[in-house]
C-alpha cells in the first residue's frame, strides 16, 4: 500500500534541493561507488552497489534496524531508483537518516534536514493510516550518478521475526544482513526462492549473511507474468529469548498462536451482533443458506475502509466496534463474519493470505501475507453444489474459504487472484498452511448466443445475449451497478468496436447485475453495415461475429512461470441466416486442440439456409512452467487464425 504513496511522490517531479552543497561522502560510499560492474543487459536502469542491514535485538525484545544503501543510476529512466524513501509510523520511528550523492561529474553532496521531507496519508478514499514516508531527492540522479543513505529505525516491538528481502526490480551487487542478539536468545531462519546461504559467526551472538550479484526481477514487458513477490528471494529470521512472550519460532503453528493472542478478544460477539445474526438466519436451517445470509451481509453492508495505526496493521478492531460503525478493513470484515457465525453456532477461523499468487511459500513460515479472509468450518458429511471453494485441513475438518472484502465474487466461491495460492489457517495450536482451491472452469463462464440475418448488401442484423458468471462478470457487475449511462454506453461501444464496422445498437437490457449467484445477462439488438465483403459474385463473412479469446504473447524465449490468471470457460453459438439466392461455397475447417492446461474447438456448419458457428475455449490451470510456453503460443495461434477465418458465399 505504501507503493501508491511513493508513486505519487515520484510523479511530483525532481527538483534539485536548494540547500545541497559539496561535502565529502563517507568512505563506505566511495568504496562502493568505485567497484567494477558486471555486464548488465542494455536496458538495466540502475544497480544497487551496496545494501547492508544490521538488525540489533535488545534484551527486552525491542529492536533497531541500521541500514546502508548505495545505488548507481545507469539510464535516464533509472532516476527514480535514486529517490530515498523510508516508511515509518509512531511505532517505527526513524532515529537517523543521512543522504549523500555523487553527480556524474564527480561533485559530492550531503543533504541536510531541510532537504528531506515527510509525506503521509491525511485520510483519503478507503484508507487512513499513520504511516508516513521520509523522502529525499538528491542532486546528481543522472546516468553515472550515485545516491547513498544511512538510517537507524526502531522496529515494531510486537514482532519477533524479520524478513530480509534480497531481490527487487534492479540488480544488487553486494548485500549483507547482520543479526545481533542478546545473551540467552536463539534464532531460526527460513529461505524462500533462494538457496540457503551459510551464516558467518561473528561471535558474541552476532551473525552475518552475504549474497552477491543478485539479478533484478523485470516483468514489465513479460506477457502473463507471475507476481514479482512469487519470484523474489527472501530470508526470514525468527528469534526468541527469555521473557519474550508470543515469539514465532519458524513454524506455521507458532504464527497462528501469535496471531491468536492478537485477535481472540476481538472475535467476541456483542448482544447487537447476536441479534443481527439471528435475524439474518431466522427460518433458515440449511448450512449454506445460513452462512450465505451472514457472509453476504458483511460482504455488502459493511463498507471497506482501512484505519491502521501501529499494531492496527496486524490486529483487527473489536467485532462490536466494526458492527457498530459498519466499516472496516479486510481483517475487520473477516473478524465480524467469524463473530456473527459464532452467534448462530457456526465455527470459523481467520486466514492470512496474499493477494499475489505464489507470494506465500509453504516451506517458509512467516507473517508475509497482506490480506485476511475467513475459513468457515463445514459440518461433517454436508454437501452442496454451491460450496465451490472448500479445502480440507490436516485436522480432518473442511473449510469454506470466503473473502468478505471481495464484493463481486459470489458466496461459496473464491476470487481468482487467491485460487491456487496458499493461506495460513489461524486456528491456534492447529494453525497450518493450506493450498487454496482452484475452481472448475464451469464456475467462471461467458456464454454468448446470437441470431443474425445477413442482407444481400452485406449488412448484418440480429440480437445478442451474453451471460457471465463468476469473476469474468466482475467488471460488468460493477459497471451496471455503479456506473452511469454514459460509462455503460462507452464500455459496450469499446467491446463492439473491436469486431464490427459501422454498427448501431438498441434495446439494451441488463439483468441480475447485483445478483452474484445468478448469470449477469446483457442483451441487445445490433445492426452492422458492410459486415460481409463483396468479391465479385461472392460474399466473404466471418462466422465469429463478435467476442475474442485472443491471447497476447511474444516470441521471446520464456524463462519465467506463466500466470493464466483464472480458470474459465467461454462458449459462442452464432446463427447467421443467409440472404436469398446465396449458398455456401467454402466453410472453415473444424478445429479441436487440447494442450492439457487449456482446450479450444470450433465448428462452422450449414443448417438449411443458416450458417451456424460454435466454439468453446476452456482454461483448466492457473500457472504453467516456462517450458509450456510453446504450447501456449501454438494455442494462441490457433485461436487467432480461427477468429479471423472467413466463409465464402456465392450466388446460386
Amino acid at each position: 500500500m505504501h507503493t501508491l504513496l511513493l508513486s505519487s511522490i515520484l510523479l511530483a517531479g525532481s527538483v534539485v534541493p536548494a540547500f545541497a552543497k559539496p561535502e565529502s561522502v563517507p568512505p563506505w560510499v566511495s568504496e562502493a561507488a568505485h567497484q567494477a560492474l558486471p555486464t548488465y543487459p542494455a536496458d538495466t536502469t540502475a544497480v544497487v552497489l551496496l545494501d547492508e542491514t544490521t538488525y540489533t535485538v535488545s534484551p527486552n525484545g525491542s529492536a533497531v534496524e541500521h541500514r546502508r544503501r548505495v545505488v548507481k543510476i545507469l539510464r535516464p529512466s533509472g532516476r527514480e531508483e535514486g529517490v530515498v524513501a523510508v516508511p515509518f509510523d509512531n511505532g517505527t520511528k526513524i532515529r537517523m537518516l543521512k543522504v549523500w550523492s555523487i553527480g556524474p561529474d564527480g561533485h559530492e553532496y550531503a543533504l541536510n534536514d531541510k532537504e528531506i521531507t515527510d509525506y503521509g496519508y491525511p485520510g483519503q478514499g478507503t484508507l487512513f493510516e499513520d504511516v508516513k514516508i521520509r523522502v529525499a531527492k538528491a542532486p546528481g540522479r543522472d546516468p553515472g550518478g550515485i545516491v547513498a543513505y544511512e538510517s537507524d529505525q526502531v522496529v515494531r516491538p510486537y514482532l519477533t521475526e524479520k524478513t530480509w528481502y534480497l531481490q527487487e526490480n534492479i540488480p544488487k551487487l553486494n548485500q549483507s544482513f547482520i543479526l545481533e542478539l542478546p545473551p540467552g536468545y536463539n534464532y531460526g531462519i527460513v529461505w524462500a526462492h533462494h538457496g540457503v546461504a551459510k551464516a558467518i559467526d561473528l561471535e558474541h551472538q552476532r551473525y552475518r549473511w552475504e549474497v552477491k550479484e543478485t539479478p533484478g526481477i523485470d516483468i514489465e514487458r513479460v506477457p502473463l507474468p507471475p507476481a514479482e513477490g512469487s519470484l523474489a528471494a527472501r530470508m526470514t529470521i525468527h528469534y526468541a529469548g527469555p521473557g519474550l512472550v508470543g515469539a514465532t519460532t519458524g513454524t506455521w503453528k507458532s504464527i497462528g498462536e501469535w496471531y491468536q493472542q492478537l485477535s481472540k478478544d476481538r472475535l467476541v460477539p456483542t448482544p447487537e451482533i447476536i441479534a443481527k445474526a439471528q435475524e439474518l438466519t431466522a427460518g433458515k436451517t440449511d448450512f449454506y443458506d445460513r452462512t450465505e445470509a451472514i457472509g453476504e451481509y458483511v460482504q455488502r453492508q459493511v463498507r471497506y475502509f482501512v484505519i491502521e495505526m501501529g499494531i492496527g496493521g496486524y490486529q483487527p478492531h473489536p467485532a462490536g466496534e466494526i458492527f457498530r460503525n459498519h466499516y472496516g478493513d479486510c481483517k475487520d470484515k473477516a473478524t465480524l463474519v467469524s463473530a456473527m457465525l459464532a452467534s448462530v453456532g457456526i465455527h470459523s477461523a481467520l486466514m492470512m493470505v496474499d493477494t499475489e499468487r505464489g507470494v506465500i511459500d509453504p516451506d517458509a513460515p512467516s507473517i508475509h501475507g497482506n490480506h485476511m479472509i475467513a475459513a468457515i468450518e463445514v459440518p461433517d458429511n454436508y454437501q452442496s453444489p454451491s460450496l465451490r471453494s472448500v479445502v480440507k485441513a490436516n485436522n480432518g475438518h473442511r473449510y469454506l474459504i470466503f473473502d468478505p472484502t471481495w464484493e463481486l465474487t459470489p458466496f461459496g466461491q473464491l476470487e481468482h487472484g487467491l485460487q491456487g495460492s496458499y493461506g495460513i489457517l489461524l486456528e491456534g495450536p492447529e494453525s497450518q498452511v493450506i493450498q487454496l482451491p482452484t475452481l472448475s472452469p464451469d464456475h467462471n463462464t461467458i456464454r454468448r448466443n446470437a441470431s443474425f440475418e445477413l442482407k444481400p448488401d452485406g449488412t448484418l442484423e440480429g440480437t445478442v445475449t451474453e451471460k457471465r458468471f463468476g469473476d469474468v462478470s466482475e467488471h460488468r457487475r460493477h459497471l451496471y451497478t455503479s456506473g452511469d449511462a454514459e460509462e455503460q454506453r462507452k464500455a459496450l461501444d469499446h467491446a463492439l468496436n473491436q469486431d464490427l464496422p459501422g454498427y448501431s445498437v438498441k434495446d439494451v437490457k441488463v439483468e441480475n447485475a447485483a445478483a452474484l449467484n445468478k448469470d449477469l445477462t446483457l442483451s441487445y439488438a445490433i445492426t452492422s453495415g458492410s459486415f460481409a465483403r463483396h468479391m465479385g459474385s461472392m460474399l466473404m463473412i466471418r462466422p465469429r461475429v463478435l467476442g475474442s479469446d485472443n491471447i497476447l504473447l511474444d516470441h521471446k524465449p520464456r524463462l519465467l512461470p506463466i500466470d493464466l490468471r483464472e480458470t474459465m470457460q467461454a462458449t459462442d453459438a452464432f446463427d447467421i441466416k443467409l440472404p436469398q439466392g446465396y449458398t455456401i461455397e467454402d466453410l472453415p475447417l473444424p478445429i479441436k486442440l487440447d494442450v492439457g492446461f487449456a482446450s479450444y474447438e470450433s465448428t462452422t456448419t450449414l443448417q438449411g439456409d443458416t450458417l451456424h458457428y460454435a466454439r468453446t475455449y476452456t482454461v483448466r490451470q492457473l500457472t504453467l512452467p516456462p517450458e509450456k510456453y510453446g504450447d501456449l503460443q501454438h494455442l494462441a495461434g490457433v485461436i487467432a487464425a480461427d477468429e479471423d477465418t472467413r466463409a465464402v458465399l456465392t450466388r446460386k
